[in-house]
């Protein structure tokens, strides 16, 4: 059998069809190469045999004893129950508790008389020493040689415990292991025997051999430091191919222009960039100098002036002949932002206008909802080159959008887009234009490939002077009623004080767009009377305008009102008529209203981390500070309010981000799952880890430039091959 082969062997060959199947369905697992690189979790202590009379407290032993007796307990009024068994070996009595669901099995089989080896950490109850929910194997005392080597093989040593799901358990998963490590054999060996040998890892075979089955914790050290190296050294040799084949690509150099339209813009500024937005901007125009495609990142907190830093180098690129697209993604966002580029820019956004700059240029807005003769006017504009600059939706994407000479991308909020838009925008350029994506909380995707380099990451963390702090609290509804009725006078205290404020819901609540969904939230609410649909912008604007808010001016915006009408809101809540609006999360970006000092989220805890912390970026845009007030009726010892508190606690985006990551995973790196189901890293975090990572780039990096199509390392390309299949290269080549 060749070296590849074993590995890619089907599991049902060695395992047979019904166990084959579960894994392929529920584990997606289905090679020997697949369950050999599904990892321990943790692992079970077991410690040497002890005898009863000496158990030590607190620590993980492994007795062999009989049952003396068992029986149940019932509490709770009968709906819990308790299963108690006492054990013997004649020189002492332990006793073993199981509860719920784990009652069943032990109740049937740990009957007075059968003796039994038992696993499990030694504790105090009722000034009793027991065993809670231990492991347990049946010894057959009728042949006394085979229950010996059972005992031996059963303690004292180190249980791996698989990921496992309902229909396979861990230790079902570690028989089918023990089938397929003798493959372990076959594996190939990713890393070059110089590095191998230079950094002192473990040869592969051993490191899988180490990592199932090990004898010791420090074979597990060993097995996992090695595991995680090939992860972030292949994923790195992935990258950096790619980035090499970046610096191949054409780019045309896009240099500023002395006297042009930037210079002019930057003599009107009523105000001077902060030290950050003069460094970011200088790595981005380095950049855009350089003959091959831009791939950065500008991460800023919010209102640190991210689109101040966007709209300069949009203005260098139309100074050196080409053109700038920013893709925003909702159409308020991209109205909003085409009317702070036009205010900024004045005159010099009228180019080619009567009573525009000579040195100006167009700005054209392109959304779905634009009427037919704007839009065919906008479509001219870009493909004539008039238009130096488009700021648009969605609608830039389609077919029928052509440019003169595509020289930049900006993408804000590229947590809205997937690649696949990006891309279709990039590919309009005659020669790949430069990219640059713009976010304040980065997607766990994004965390990771910046870690892993794939992305050069600027990163504004200063705020622009006049900026005030918003504070942040968690208002516990359903245990504390009263502090929900103190945010509405918050609220209502803002207002008097000549403020405004918004209250985000996750639903609108107009039923005949919603009917289909309020049927199965219907059934859900009968099964399980806790459960309630989220709370909607319609239902609390009424209930406010009538109650806690009662004589303010209370208003609503979401996604499905006219294009007209939400403008219409926004302007009239910019201009200070609207005291309270009441939105979905079309406020979540770009919403520009430095009056508005309070958020109230409702049901805060239905909402992602990089949500929350976009949406309280819409208050305390002003002088006066910012109040965000995120609302749950989520239990206290709950992840959500866990999650709450985190967001509540720092407004540091980048923070935030790798606490989402953290909770979600890193989603597969190389392909689209956004978040971790089946991540192509096993073994490794991006949090923890990034030492290795940083390690591993630096090997990748100088490999990749030593020897591009890896000719001298065929067992490196062989690992590659396998990971980056035909979908994930492509992803990679897009991302």
């Amino acid at each position: 059998m060749d070296r590849v082969s074993s590995f890619d062997e089907p599991l049902k060959k060695l395992l047979g069809g019904a166990t084959a199947k579960v894994m392929a369905e529920h584990l997606d697992l289905h090679t020997v190469g697949d369950l050999l690189h599904h990892y321990p979790r943790r692992y079970e202590e077991r410690g040497k045999l002890t005898a009863l009379a000496d158990l030590p407290l607190d620590e993980h032993v492994t007795v062999v004893a009989q049952v003396a007796d068992a029986r149940i307990l019932m509490f709770n009024n009968g709906r819990g129950k308790r299963l108690e068994v006492t054990l013997t070996d004649g020189s002492g009595r332990l006793q073993l508790v199981f509860f719920g669901h784990g009652v069943h099995k032990p109740h049937k089989e740990l009957l007075p008389g059968r003796q039994a080896m038992f696993a499990g950490k030694v504790s105090v109850f009722n000034r009793k020493m027991q065993l809670a929910h231990p492991t347990y194997q049946l010894l057959d005392a009728s042949d006394a040689d085979e229950a010996t080597e059972a005992v031996d093989a059963f303690a004292g040593r180190l249980l791996p415990i698989y990921p496992a799901c309902k229909q396979l358990d861990s230790w079902r998963i570690a028989k089918a292991v023990d089938a397929v490590l003798p493959s372990a054999q076959d594996a190939v060996d990713p890393l070059p025997a110089a590095l191998r040998e230079g950094r002192g890892f473990t040869p592969l075979p051993e490191a899988l051999l180490k990592v199932h089955r090990p004898q010791t914790k420090a074979d597990i050290e060993d097995a996992k430091a090695r595991l995680k190296w090939d992860e972030a050294f292949v994923l790195q040799v992935a990258l950096a191919r790619r980035r090499y084949a970046d610096t191949q690509l054409p780019a045309v150099a896009r240099r500023p222009v002395a006297d042009g339209l930037l210079d002019a813009f930057d003599a009107k500024l009523p105000f001077t960039l902060t030290e950050g937005q003069e460094k970011v901007s200088k790595e981005i125009f380095d950049d855009l100098a350089t003959e091959h495609p831009m791939h950065r990142l500008l991460q800023g907190e919010v209102g640190s002036g991210k689109t101040m830093v966007a709209l300069r180098a949009m203005l260098t690129v139309v100074d050196a002949g080409g053109q700038a697209a920013m893709l925003a993604p909702t159409e308020v966002l991209a109205q909003q932002h085409h009317r702070s580029i036009t205010e900024m820019m004045g005159e010099l956004a009228e180019g080619g206008m009567l009573g525009g700059s000579d040195r100006g240029t167009k700005v054209v807005l392109l959304t779905g909802s634009m009427g037919t003769a704007a839009r065919r006017q906008a479509l001219l504009d870009l493909v004539t080159g008039e238009a130096g600059i488009v700021i648009g939706t969605h609608a830039l994407i389609e077919d029928k959008v052509q440019f003169h000479d595509l020289g930049l991308v900006v993408v804000d909020e590229q947590h809205r887009f997937g690649v696949e838009q990006r891309d279709a925008l990039r590919s309009k350029g005659k020669q790949p234009p430069h990219l640059l994506v713009m976010t304040a909380t980065p997607i766990p995707r994004t965390v990771a490939m910046t870690v892993f380099g794939d992305l050069e990451t600027s990163v504004l963390d200063q705020l622009p002077a006049g900026r005030s702090p918003i504070a942040s609290h968690v208002v516990p509804a359903k245990d504390k009623p009263h502090f929900l009725a103190r945010a509405w006078e918050r609220v209502r205290e803002e207002v008097e004080n000549g403020h405004q404020a918004y209250v985000v819901c996750p639903r609108i609540g107009d039923d005949a767009e919603e009917e289909k969904k309020g049927k199965a939230k219907k059934k859900a609410t009968e099964e399980d009377p806790d459960k309630r649909p989220p709370l909607a912008v319609l239902e609390i604007a009424d209930e406010l305008r009538k109650g806690a808010l009662a004589g303010l001016t209370v208003e609503v915006l979401h996604g499905r009102m006219h294009p007209d009408e939400k403008d219409d809101v926004m302007r009239r809540f910019a201009a200070g008529d609207v005291d309270v609006l009441v939105a979905t999360t079309v406020i979540e970006v770009g919403v520009n209203v430095p009056n508005a000092t309070a958020m109230v989220i409702m049901d805060a805890d239905r909402f992602g981390v990089s949500q929350l912390h976009q949406l309280r970026g819409r208050v305390g845009r002003g002088s006066a500070p910012g109040l965000c007030l995120l609302v749950s009726e989520a239990h206290e010892a709950s992840p959500a309010r866990a999650r709450l508190s985190a967001v509540a606690a720092t407004l540091d985006g980048f923070e935030l981000s790798r606490i989402d990551l953290e909770q979600r995973r890193e989603g597969d790196v190389l392909g689209q799952a956004q978040s971790g189901v089946r991540s192509s890293l096993r073994m490794l975090t991006v949090i923890d880890d990034e030492e290795v990572i940083a390690a591993a780039r630096d090997e990748a990096v100088a490999i990749v430039a030593a020897d591009p199509e890896l000719e001298h390392l065929p067992e490196l390309r062989t690992v590659l091959a396998a990971l980056l299949d035909k979908d994930r290269e492509e992803y990679l080549d897009k991302g």
